[in-house]
Protein backbone atom coordinates (compact mmCIF):
# COMPACT_ATOMS: atom_id res chain seq x y z
CA UNK A 1 0.00 0.00 0.00
CA UNK A 2 2.81 2.35 0.86
CA UNK A 3 4.35 1.88 -2.61
CA UNK A 4 1.00 2.61 -4.27
CA UNK A 5 0.50 5.70 -2.17
CA UNK A 6 4.00 6.85 -2.99
CA UNK A 7 3.39 6.33 -6.73
CA UNK A 8 0.13 8.27 -6.56
CA UNK A 9 1.89 11.06 -4.71
CA UNK A 10 4.58 11.26 -7.39
CA UNK A 11 1.95 11.31 -10.15
CA UNK A 12 0.05 14.07 -8.37
CA UNK A 13 3.26 16.07 -7.99
CA UNK A 14 4.02 15.65 -11.70
CA UNK A 15 0.52 16.78 -12.64
CA UNK A 16 0.78 19.75 -10.30
CA UNK A 17 4.15 20.66 -11.82
CA UNK A 18 2.76 20.64 -15.36
CA UNK A 19 -0.25 22.68 -14.26
CA UNK A 20 2.08 25.29 -12.81
CA UNK A 21 4.27 25.26 -15.94
CA UNK A 22 1.89 24.44 -18.82
CA UNK A 23 4.40 25.63 -21.45
CA UNK A 24 6.73 22.70 -20.78
CA UNK A 25 4.69 20.02 -22.65
CA UNK A 26 4.20 22.55 -25.48
CA UNK A 27 7.95 23.20 -25.50
CA UNK A 28 8.96 19.54 -25.76
CA UNK A 29 6.25 18.81 -28.32
CA UNK A 30 7.37 21.54 -30.68
CA UNK A 31 11.07 20.87 -30.14
CA UNK A 32 10.41 17.37 -31.43
CA UNK A 33 8.19 18.45 -34.33
CA UNK A 34 10.55 21.29 -35.31
CA UNK A 35 13.51 18.93 -35.25
CA UNK A 36 11.76 16.48 -37.56
CA UNK A 37 10.50 19.01 -40.12
CA UNK A 38 13.61 21.19 -39.84
CA UNK A 39 15.82 18.21 -40.65
CA UNK A 40 13.67 17.10 -43.59
CA UNK A 41 13.43 20.62 -45.00
CA UNK A 42 17.14 21.33 -44.48
CA UNK A 43 18.09 18.24 -46.48
CA UNK A 44 15.57 19.12 -49.17
CA UNK A 45 16.91 22.68 -49.43
CA UNK A 46 20.47 21.37 -49.71
CA UNK A 47 19.49 19.05 -52.56
CA UNK A 48 17.59 21.85 -54.27
CA UNK A 49 20.44 24.40 -53.97
CA UNK A 50 23.00 21.93 -55.28
CA UNK A 51 20.71 21.03 -58.18
CA UNK A 52 20.16 24.70 -58.95
CA UNK A 53 23.90 25.38 -59.01
CA UNK A 54 24.42 22.45 -61.36
CA UNK A 55 21.73 23.43 -63.88
CA UNK A 56 22.89 27.08 -63.80
CA UNK A 57 26.50 26.12 -64.53
CA UNK A 58 25.43 23.63 -67.19
CA UNK A 59 23.29 26.27 -68.94
CA UNK A 60 26.12 28.81 -68.96
CA UNK A 61 28.43 26.28 -70.64
CA UNK A 62 25.73 25.09 -73.08
CA UNK A 63 23.96 28.29 -74.13
CA UNK A 64 22.16 26.55 -76.98
CA UNK A 65 19.77 25.21 -74.30
CA UNK A 66 18.14 28.64 -74.08
CA UNK A 67 16.53 28.04 -77.46
CA UNK A 68 14.54 25.21 -75.83
CA UNK A 69 12.90 27.52 -73.27
CA UNK A 70 9.52 27.63 -75.10
CA UNK A 71 9.42 23.82 -75.26
CA UNK A 72 10.31 23.57 -71.58
CA UNK A 73 7.59 26.08 -70.79
CA UNK A 74 5.03 24.06 -72.69
CA UNK A 75 6.07 20.92 -70.77
CA UNK A 76 5.72 22.72 -67.42
CA UNK A 77 2.31 24.07 -68.39
CA UNK A 78 1.14 20.64 -69.55
CA UNK A 79 2.38 18.97 -66.36
CA UNK A 80 0.52 21.38 -64.11
CA UNK A 81 -2.65 21.37 -66.22
CA UNK A 82 -2.99 17.59 -66.33
CA UNK A 83 -1.33 16.42 -63.11
CA UNK A 84 -1.12 19.50 -60.93
CA UNK A 85 -4.76 19.94 -59.97
CA UNK A 86 -4.97 21.57 -56.56
CA UNK A 87 -1.41 22.90 -56.44
CA UNK A 88 -1.44 25.53 -59.20
CA UNK A 89 -1.87 28.39 -56.72
CA UNK A 90 1.63 27.83 -55.32
CA UNK A 91 2.51 30.21 -52.48
CA UNK A 92 -1.05 31.51 -52.38
CA UNK A 93 -2.20 27.98 -51.55
CA UNK A 94 0.11 28.03 -48.52
CA UNK A 95 -1.41 31.32 -47.35
CA UNK A 96 -4.93 29.94 -47.83
CA UNK A 97 -3.98 26.84 -45.82
CA UNK A 98 -2.82 29.00 -42.91
CA UNK A 99 -5.98 31.12 -42.94
CA UNK A 100 -8.51 28.39 -43.76
CA UNK A 101 -7.02 24.88 -43.48
CA UNK A 102 -8.78 22.29 -45.58
CA UNK A 103 -7.26 19.23 -47.24
CA UNK A 104 -3.65 18.25 -46.66
CA UNK A 105 -1.36 19.95 -49.18
CA UNK A 106 -0.66 17.31 -51.87
CA UNK A 107 2.87 15.97 -51.55
CA UNK A 108 3.27 16.16 -55.33
CA UNK A 109 3.60 19.94 -54.94
CA UNK A 110 7.21 19.35 -53.82
CA UNK A 111 8.50 17.36 -56.82
CA UNK A 112 6.42 19.38 -59.30
CA UNK A 113 7.77 22.76 -58.19
CA UNK A 114 11.29 21.29 -57.93
CA UNK A 115 11.21 19.98 -61.50
CA UNK A 116 9.50 23.09 -62.86
CA UNK A 117 12.07 25.38 -61.27
CA UNK A 118 15.05 23.38 -62.48
CA UNK A 119 13.67 23.32 -66.03
CA UNK A 120 13.07 27.09 -65.89
CA UNK A 121 16.65 27.78 -64.80
CA UNK A 122 18.24 25.17 -67.07
CA UNK A 123 16.64 26.70 -70.16
CA UNK A 124 17.17 30.36 -69.32
CA UNK A 125 14.12 31.73 -67.52
CA UNK A 126 14.50 34.58 -65.06
CA UNK A 127 13.21 33.26 -61.73
CA UNK A 128 14.22 32.74 -58.14
CA UNK A 129 14.19 29.97 -55.56
CA UNK A 130 12.12 31.21 -52.61
CA UNK A 131 8.79 30.04 -54.06
CA UNK A 132 10.22 26.59 -54.64
CA UNK A 133 11.69 26.38 -51.15
CA UNK A 134 8.45 27.44 -49.48
CA UNK A 135 6.26 25.08 -51.48
CA UNK A 136 8.54 22.08 -51.01
CA UNK A 137 8.82 22.81 -47.28
CA UNK A 138 5.07 23.18 -46.72
CA UNK A 139 4.19 20.13 -48.82
CA UNK A 140 6.65 17.98 -46.87
CA UNK A 141 5.69 19.30 -43.43
CA UNK A 142 1.94 19.00 -43.95
CA UNK A 143 2.32 15.25 -44.44
CA UNK A 144 3.11 15.04 -40.70
CA UNK A 145 -0.25 16.58 -39.69
CA UNK A 146 -2.02 13.24 -39.31
CA UNK A 147 0.89 11.19 -37.85
CA UNK A 148 1.44 13.89 -35.22
CA UNK A 149 -2.34 14.20 -34.65
CA UNK A 150 -2.31 17.97 -34.95
CA UNK A 151 -5.51 19.94 -34.59
CA UNK A 152 -6.46 22.80 -36.92
CA UNK A 153 -4.59 25.49 -35.02
CA UNK A 154 -1.50 23.31 -34.62
CA UNK A 155 -1.57 22.57 -38.33
CA UNK A 156 -1.47 26.32 -39.06
CA UNK A 157 1.58 26.60 -36.81
CA UNK A 158 3.18 23.65 -38.61
CA UNK A 159 2.82 25.36 -42.01
CA UNK A 160 4.22 28.64 -40.63
CA UNK A 161 7.20 26.76 -39.18
CA UNK A 162 7.77 24.95 -42.47
CA UNK A 163 7.76 28.21 -44.43
CA UNK A 164 10.22 29.68 -41.93
CA UNK A 165 12.47 26.64 -42.34
CA UNK A 166 12.31 26.71 -46.14
CA UNK A 167 13.09 30.42 -46.36
CA UNK A 168 15.79 30.40 -43.70
CA UNK A 169 17.64 27.40 -45.10
CA UNK A 170 17.56 28.39 -48.76
CA UNK A 171 19.01 31.86 -48.07
CA UNK A 172 21.12 31.05 -45.02
CA UNK A 173 19.21 33.57 -42.89
CA UNK A 174 17.37 31.64 -40.14
CA UNK A 175 16.27 34.68 -38.12
CA UNK A 176 14.84 36.41 -41.18
CA UNK A 177 13.28 33.10 -42.23
CA UNK A 178 11.53 32.71 -38.88
CA UNK A 179 10.07 36.22 -38.96
CA UNK A 180 9.14 35.85 -42.64
CA UNK A 181 7.11 32.76 -41.78
CA UNK A 182 5.32 34.70 -39.05
CA UNK A 183 4.81 37.83 -41.12
CA UNK A 184 4.11 37.11 -44.76
CA UNK A 185 0.55 35.73 -44.66
CA UNK A 186 -0.99 38.44 -42.44
CA UNK A 187 0.08 42.02 -43.12
CA UNK A 188 0.73 44.08 -40.01
CA UNK A 189 0.46 41.28 -37.44
CA UNK A 190 2.53 38.38 -36.12
CA UNK A 191 1.29 35.05 -34.74
CA UNK A 192 3.09 34.83 -31.42
CA UNK A 193 1.86 31.29 -30.73
CA UNK A 194 4.05 30.18 -33.64
CA UNK A 195 7.25 31.96 -32.58
CA UNK A 196 8.96 28.95 -30.99
CA UNK A 197 8.24 26.49 -33.85
CA UNK A 198 9.16 29.08 -36.48
CA UNK A 199 12.53 29.93 -34.94
CA UNK A 200 13.42 26.34 -34.03
CA UNK A 201 12.51 25.00 -37.47
CA UNK A 202 14.36 27.76 -39.32
CA UNK A 203 17.50 27.40 -37.22
CA UNK A 204 17.55 23.60 -37.44
CA UNK A 205 16.88 23.62 -41.21
CA UNK A 206 19.69 26.14 -41.73
CA UNK A 207 22.10 24.04 -39.64
CA UNK A 208 21.22 20.88 -41.57
CA UNK A 209 21.66 22.65 -44.92
CA UNK A 210 25.10 23.88 -43.83
CA UNK A 211 26.02 20.40 -42.58
CA UNK A 212 25.34 19.24 -46.14
CA UNK A 213 28.23 21.51 -47.20
CA UNK A 214 26.04 24.00 -49.04
CA UNK A 215 27.71 27.40 -49.38
CA UNK A 216 25.66 30.60 -49.40
CA UNK A 217 26.81 33.75 -51.16
CA UNK A 218 28.60 36.19 -48.85
CA UNK A 219 27.91 39.90 -49.35
CA UNK A 220 30.03 42.61 -47.78
CA UNK A 221 29.46 46.33 -47.24
CA UNK A 222 32.86 48.01 -46.93
CA UNK A 223 31.82 51.34 -45.43
CA UNK A 224 28.89 52.39 -43.26
CA UNK A 225 28.92 56.10 -42.32
CA UNK A 226 27.87 57.45 -38.94
CA UNK A 227 24.21 58.30 -38.58
CA UNK A 228 23.29 61.96 -39.14
CA UNK A 229 20.23 63.92 -40.19
CA UNK A 230 21.50 63.99 -43.77
CA UNK A 231 22.30 60.29 -44.03
CA UNK A 232 18.86 59.48 -42.57
CA UNK A 233 17.31 61.62 -45.29
CA UNK A 234 19.27 59.67 -47.90
CA UNK A 235 18.03 56.40 -46.37
CA UNK A 236 14.44 57.65 -46.62
CA UNK A 237 14.95 58.61 -50.27
CA UNK A 238 16.34 55.13 -50.95
CA UNK A 239 13.29 53.58 -49.29
CA UNK A 240 10.98 55.73 -51.41
CA UNK A 241 12.67 54.58 -54.62
CA UNK A 242 12.55 50.95 -53.45
CA UNK A 243 8.87 51.19 -52.51
CA UNK A 244 7.91 52.65 -55.88
CA UNK A 245 9.96 49.97 -57.65
CA UNK A 246 8.31 47.21 -55.58
CA UNK A 247 4.82 48.55 -56.34
CA UNK A 248 5.57 48.71 -60.07
CA UNK A 249 6.89 45.15 -60.02
CA UNK A 250 3.88 43.76 -58.11
CA UNK A 251 1.27 45.55 -60.20
CA UNK A 252 2.95 44.74 -63.50
CA UNK A 253 3.47 41.03 -62.85
CA UNK A 254 -0.21 40.58 -61.94
CA UNK A 255 -1.32 42.63 -64.95
CA UNK A 256 0.88 40.69 -67.40
CA UNK A 257 -0.27 37.39 -65.88
CA UNK A 258 -3.91 38.41 -66.35
CA UNK A 259 -3.23 39.32 -69.99
CA UNK A 260 -1.65 35.92 -70.67
CA UNK A 261 -4.73 34.24 -69.18
CA UNK A 262 -7.12 36.55 -71.01
CA UNK A 263 -5.72 36.06 -74.49
CA UNK A 264 -4.32 32.50 -74.27
CA UNK A 265 -6.93 30.02 -73.06
CA UNK A 266 -4.78 26.90 -73.32
CA UNK A 267 -2.51 27.03 -70.26
CA UNK A 268 0.58 25.25 -71.71
CA UNK A 269 0.72 27.80 -74.52
CA UNK A 270 1.27 30.67 -72.08
CA UNK A 271 4.81 29.69 -71.03
CA UNK A 272 5.46 28.59 -74.61
CA UNK A 273 4.69 32.10 -75.94
CA UNK A 274 6.39 33.70 -72.94
CA UNK A 275 9.45 31.56 -73.55
CA UNK A 276 9.66 32.74 -77.17
CA UNK A 277 9.57 36.38 -76.02
CA UNK A 278 12.28 35.77 -73.40
CA UNK A 279 14.53 33.96 -75.91
CA UNK A 280 14.11 36.80 -78.42
CA UNK A 281 14.95 39.30 -75.70
CA UNK A 282 18.13 37.42 -74.77
CA UNK A 283 19.13 37.25 -78.45
CA UNK A 284 18.50 40.98 -78.98
CA UNK A 285 20.51 42.20 -75.98
CA UNK A 286 23.19 39.54 -76.49
CA UNK A 287 23.78 38.56 -72.86
CA UNK A 288 22.54 36.06 -70.26
CA UNK A 289 23.06 38.56 -67.46
CA UNK A 290 19.35 39.02 -66.82
CA UNK A 291 18.24 35.39 -66.67
CA UNK A 292 18.50 32.82 -63.90
CA UNK A 293 19.20 33.99 -60.36
CA UNK A 294 21.68 36.68 -61.36
CA UNK A 295 23.82 36.24 -58.24
CA UNK A 296 27.12 37.26 -59.92
CA UNK A 297 25.58 40.62 -60.85
CA UNK A 298 24.18 41.07 -57.34
CA UNK A 299 27.65 40.50 -55.86
CA UNK A 300 29.18 42.83 -58.45
CA UNK A 301 26.72 45.60 -57.54
CA UNK A 302 28.30 45.93 -54.09
CA UNK A 303 31.71 46.80 -55.51
CA UNK A 304 31.49 48.57 -58.86
CA UNK A 305 29.15 50.80 -60.87
CA UNK A 306 26.73 48.99 -63.14
CA UNK A 307 24.57 50.23 -66.03
CA UNK A 308 21.66 52.26 -64.70
CA UNK A 309 19.13 50.14 -66.61
CA UNK A 310 20.09 46.77 -65.08
CA UNK A 311 17.23 46.74 -62.59
CA UNK A 312 14.65 47.56 -65.29
CA UNK A 313 15.81 44.79 -67.62
CA UNK A 314 15.86 42.21 -64.83
CA UNK A 315 12.36 43.30 -63.88
CA UNK A 316 11.15 42.86 -67.45
CA UNK A 317 12.66 39.38 -67.88
CA UNK A 318 11.37 38.21 -64.49
CA UNK A 319 7.86 39.49 -65.07
CA UNK A 320 7.69 37.81 -68.49
CA UNK A 321 9.03 34.53 -67.13
CA UNK A 322 6.81 34.19 -64.08
CA UNK A 323 3.67 35.80 -65.48
CA UNK A 324 3.76 33.37 -68.40
CA UNK A 325 3.68 30.40 -66.03
CA UNK A 326 7.29 29.31 -65.51
CA UNK A 327 8.17 28.15 -62.00
CA UNK A 328 10.54 29.48 -59.36
CA UNK A 329 10.17 32.49 -57.13
CA UNK A 330 10.27 36.25 -57.22
CA UNK A 331 12.56 36.93 -54.27
CA UNK A 332 16.06 36.42 -55.70
CA UNK A 333 15.14 38.46 -58.81
CA UNK A 334 13.84 41.11 -56.39
CA UNK A 335 17.24 41.02 -54.69
CA UNK A 336 18.83 41.62 -58.10
CA UNK A 337 16.39 44.43 -58.90
CA UNK A 338 16.87 46.04 -55.50
CA UNK A 339 20.65 45.71 -55.47
CA UNK A 340 21.07 47.16 -58.96
CA UNK A 341 18.54 49.90 -58.16
CA UNK A 342 20.64 50.81 -55.12
CA UNK A 343 23.73 50.75 -57.32
CA UNK A 344 22.02 53.15 -59.71
CA UNK A 345 21.04 55.45 -56.84
CA UNK A 346 24.73 55.79 -55.99
CA UNK A 347 24.99 58.05 -59.06
CA UNK A 348 22.67 60.52 -57.28
CA UNK A 349 22.76 59.83 -53.53
CA UNK A 350 26.09 60.46 -51.76
CA UNK A 351 26.17 57.29 -49.66
CA UNK A 352 28.66 54.42 -50.14
CA UNK A 353 27.75 52.25 -53.12
CA UNK A 354 27.81 49.04 -51.09
CA UNK A 355 25.44 50.46 -48.49
CA UNK A 356 22.96 51.69 -51.11
CA UNK A 357 23.14 48.32 -52.84
CA UNK A 358 22.45 46.48 -49.59
CA UNK A 359 19.57 48.81 -48.70
CA UNK A 360 18.00 48.34 -52.12
CA UNK A 361 18.60 44.57 -51.92
CA UNK A 362 16.25 44.14 -48.93
CA UNK A 363 14.01 47.22 -49.28
CA UNK A 364 12.50 46.27 -52.67
CA UNK A 365 11.84 42.82 -51.25
CA UNK A 366 10.18 44.39 -48.18
CA UNK A 367 7.90 46.51 -50.36
CA UNK A 368 6.94 43.67 -52.69
CA UNK A 369 6.17 41.13 -49.95
CA UNK A 370 4.97 43.41 -47.11
CA UNK A 371 7.49 41.82 -44.73
CA UNK A 372 9.59 44.72 -43.38
CA UNK A 373 10.69 43.03 -40.14
CA UNK A 374 11.99 39.93 -41.92
CA UNK A 375 13.84 42.12 -44.39
CA UNK A 376 15.49 44.15 -41.63
CA UNK A 377 16.78 40.96 -40.04
CA UNK A 378 17.90 39.64 -43.42
CA UNK A 379 19.91 42.81 -44.02
CA UNK A 380 21.60 42.45 -40.63
CA UNK A 381 22.28 38.73 -41.13
CA UNK A 382 23.68 39.21 -44.62
CA UNK A 383 25.55 42.51 -44.29
CA UNK A 384 26.29 42.92 -40.57
CA UNK A 385 24.69 44.90 -37.75
CA UNK A 386 26.54 48.11 -38.63
CA UNK A 387 24.08 48.83 -41.45
CA UNK A 388 21.03 47.97 -39.33
CA UNK A 389 19.60 51.49 -38.95
CA UNK A 390 19.94 52.29 -42.65
CA UNK A 391 18.40 48.96 -43.67
CA UNK A 392 15.54 49.36 -41.19
CA UNK A 393 14.62 52.84 -42.44
CA UNK A 394 14.76 51.79 -46.10
CA UNK A 395 12.62 48.68 -45.45
CA UNK A 396 9.95 50.52 -43.45
CA UNK A 397 9.67 53.35 -45.96
CA UNK A 398 9.53 50.90 -48.89
CA UNK A 399 6.85 48.91 -47.07
CA UNK A 400 4.73 52.03 -46.59
CA UNK A 401 5.33 53.44 -50.08
CA UNK A 402 4.44 50.21 -51.88
CA UNK A 403 0.83 50.74 -50.83
CA UNK A 404 -1.73 47.97 -51.17
CA UNK A 405 0.35 45.89 -53.57
CA UNK A 406 2.04 42.54 -53.11
CA UNK A 407 3.40 39.58 -55.04
CA UNK A 408 1.26 37.34 -52.78
CA UNK A 409 -2.34 38.03 -53.74
CA UNK A 410 -3.85 35.99 -50.91
CA UNK A 411 -2.18 38.00 -48.15
CA UNK A 412 -4.70 39.31 -45.61
CA UNK A 413 -4.55 42.78 -44.09
CA UNK A 414 -4.25 42.29 -40.35
CA UNK A 415 -3.41 45.91 -39.59
CA UNK A 416 -3.51 48.52 -42.39
CA UNK A 417 -0.33 50.45 -43.16
CA UNK A 418 -1.97 53.65 -41.95
CA UNK A 419 -5.37 54.94 -40.80
CA UNK A 420 -6.48 55.91 -44.28
CA UNK A 421 -6.82 52.20 -45.09
CA UNK A 422 -8.57 51.22 -41.83
CA UNK A 423 -11.64 50.03 -43.77
CA UNK A 424 -9.53 47.39 -45.51
CA UNK A 425 -8.75 45.44 -42.36
CA UNK A 426 -9.49 41.73 -42.79
CA UNK A 427 -9.55 41.85 -46.59
CA UNK A 428 -7.36 39.81 -48.92
CA UNK A 429 -5.09 41.72 -51.28
CA UNK A 430 -6.76 40.20 -54.34
CA UNK A 431 -10.09 41.67 -53.17
CA UNK A 432 -8.84 45.25 -53.42
CA UNK A 433 -9.61 47.29 -56.49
Amino acid sequence: MSNKNQSRKIILQIRLFFRQFPAIPYLFKWIFISTVIGTCIGITSAIFLRSLDWVTNFRETHLWLIALLPIGGFAIGWLYQHLGTGIEAGNNLLIDTIHQPQEIIPFRMAPFIYIGTLVTHLLGGSAGREGTALQMAAAIADQFTKPFRLNTNERKILIIAAIAAGFGSVFGTPLAGAVFGLEFFLIGRLRYDAILPAFLSAIIADLVTKLCQVQHTVYHIDLVPDISALTLLYAILTGIAAGVCAAIFSRTIHFVSSQFKKYINYAPLRPFIGGIIVVLGIWIIGTTKYIGLGIPTIAQAFNEPLPAYDFALKMAFTILTLAAGFKGGEVTPLFFIGATLGNTLSYFIPLPMGLLTGMGFVAVFAGATNTPLACMLMGIELFGHQCGIYVAIACVVAYLLSGNTTIYQKQMIGEPKHSRFAHLKGKRMNELK
